[in-house]
């Protein structure tokens, strides 16, 4: 094969069975039009009563009518994407992109640390370079009980690491894999390696239970010393902390190899200043990643979300280094799937219809929402830099670009890009990094980055690249769902509606699929309706339909 030979690093697929869909919808529309031309040939029978009744239940057909058009334009049209990483080795070999991977946590007692570990420890051990990766934990919640159970991460993944490399670990979540998987045969390793584990997670467990770092770990790290000036988890400076630093040539694990850079942050927080949740942390994050690894590819997770699988790197490298329409992608979404759904599935948390059918159906019509996690973003396009139709990126060149500053130097520079007072003046959370001042900050981001003129990609595995945390109870649910609504339907009446924030920017079935999921909460009117007067004119006598 030739040098300059293009060779596609991924293929785009259209979903089995569209005619039939097709088919079927076209039937629904028919039926659709034939109700409304019978309400409204016959609405002059029956009494006033019928009539204001037969009225409500009309309009509220219309909408569910209108509702149903927004969503088959979702689906109208779904593709799949096939990446082909044996070309991606083939192709560019080691000559791969640095990536910064960034992990939120916010509260040490609802995410409890030894489950952010997993997290992290399943990030450090992706099928890469590890002199390439830096994972960035955020922690919110300011707790030195987190900041302890990253040192213990830090010290068992010199274990872990060469283990999952050697015996080629799926999932690369300790707690995932020792809990589904059988102790192979003739592998000394598993039950010192599993040991080891269940010794960190007790101690990790028994000091949050106790609430108290032991005195004797506490002397061991400078860090904790940031903790003498914290006067509450709202008030207090930037702890930032370099646990593992990547460019030591003594960060190496049990058999030699180089680790990968383990960042610990605390941004500064003061009860006079908003904070902005989980956007300001990941803001902090670009700003501070960009002065230590600098790396041109950004994944950002949940610190419920562990890698399932250990080439999803790789797979995302497929649409972003593709030589002939690479370029003009910003971000590369996996789906957010689930290790601990009931059988029945009783919540509907898989989302099974919108994961495989209507995100499949954006990403043919301009690209896929960014849902908040398992994404891979470019970040010239985080950052707010619009598409360049001839211009190249070329990913090769824009790898991390590590400073040689010490690593204690570093930690006191980058503080002052978490604090309070940084963003005030600037076009960060407007133009640049993730947008303020929504419940659904990730989706109003999505659409600002489409709207600069990337599109972007929906990636879909046999094997589930993430796997997270769904709500098991009804009150968890509802919280959640109703936090969705009320943020998608404040970007609809916000300046950022995709029918006029996305005019000519993106395309028209695009922003007609946003309004599908911005307008999930009006539904709520006409459902209402449509289940209480119903019951109310049974009751009463007053008929649902003209008599003919």
């Amino acid at each position: 094969m030739a040098e300059n030979e293009y060779v596609p690093l991924f293929e785009t697929r259209q979903v089995k069975g569209p005619i039939l869909f097709r088919c079927i919808a076209a039937s629904i529309l028919l039926g659709i039009c034939l109700i409304v031309m019978y309400i409204i040939r016959y609405f002059s029978i029956g009494g006033k009563a019928e009539r204001w009744t037969w009225i409500g239940l009309f309009l509220s057909e219309l909408w569910f009518s209108f509702y149903w058009l927004l969503t088959t334009v979702c689906r109208w049209n779904a593709v799949i994407r096939i990446p082909f990483i044996h070309r991606l080795s083939q192709r560019f070999g080691k000559e791969l992109p640095g990536i910064d991977i960034f992990v939120c946590t916010a509260d040490p007692l609802l995410e409890p640390p030894s489950m952010v570990v997993n997290t992290v420890l399943s990030m450090m051990a992706y099928d890469y370079p590890p002199e390439k990766l830096s994972v960035y934990l955020s922690d919110d919640g300011g707790s030195n009980l987190t900041f302890y159970a990253m040192l213990e991460a830090a010290n068992f993944s010199k274990t872990w690491l060469p283990f999952c490399k050697k015996f080629k670990v799926e999932p690369m979540s300790p707690e995932a894999y020792f809990r589904t998987a059988s102790e192979p045969l003739n592998v000394e390793e598993w039950p010192s390696v599993k040991r080891l584990y269940e010794e960190m997670k007790m101690r990790i467990e028994t000091t949050t239970k106790l609430n108290q770092i032991p005195q004797h770990v506490y002397k061991q790290h400078k860090g904790f010393r940031e903790w003498n000036f914290v006067t509450s988890k709202h008030d207090h400076q930037t702890i930032l902390q370099i646990l593992i630093d990547g460019r030591d040539t003594n960060a190496v694990d049990i058999e030699g190899n180089p680790l990968p850079t383990l960042v610990y942050l605390a941004r500064e927080k003061r009860p006079q200043y908003h904070h902005h949740f989980k956007a300001g942390a990941m803001n902090a994050l670009i700003r501070i990643s960009s002065r230590i690894s600098n790396a041109p590819i950004i994944l950002n997770v949940d610190c419920d979300m562990y890698s399932n699988n250990s080439e999803s790197i790789k797979y995302s490298l497929c649409i972003f280094m593709d030589e002939e329409k690479g370029d003009e992608f910003g971000y590369v979404q996996f789906p957010q799937s689930f290790d601990n759904l009931t059988k029945n599935d009783i919540y509907g948390c898989s989302f099974r219809v919108i994961q495989k059918l209507e995100v499949k159906g954006l990403d043919a019509n301009g690209g896929p929402c960014f849902i908040g996690t398992g994404c891979f973003h470019r970040r010239e396009a985080l950052c707010g830099k619009k598409y360049e139709k001839n211009f190249r990126f070329d990913l090769k060149k824009l790898n991390n670009t590590k400073v040689n500053e010490r690593a204690s130097l570093l930690e006191e520079i980058c503080k002052v890009l978490a604090s309070c007072t940084f963003e005030h003046n600037t076009t960060w959370r407007k133009e640049m990094g993730l947008i303020y001042g929504f419940p659904v900050e990730d989706i109003v981001t999505g659409l600002s980055v489409q709207c600069r003129g990337w599109k972007s990609v929906f990636l879909d595995p046999e094997r589930d690249g993430f796997f997270g945390v769904a709500p098991i109870t009804l009150l968890q649910l509802l919280v959640q769902h109703k936090r969705w609504t009320e943020g998608h339907l404040q970007v609809f009446l916000s300046k950022y509606c995709p029918l006029l924030y996305g005019y000519k920017k993106i395309p028209l079935n695009l922003r007609l699929a946003y309004c599908a999921y911005n307008l999930w909460a009006a539904n709520c009117l006409a459902t209402l309706y449509y289940v209480v007067v119903p019951c109310l004119c049974l009751l009463k006598g007053i008929k649902l339909f003209p008599k003919i």
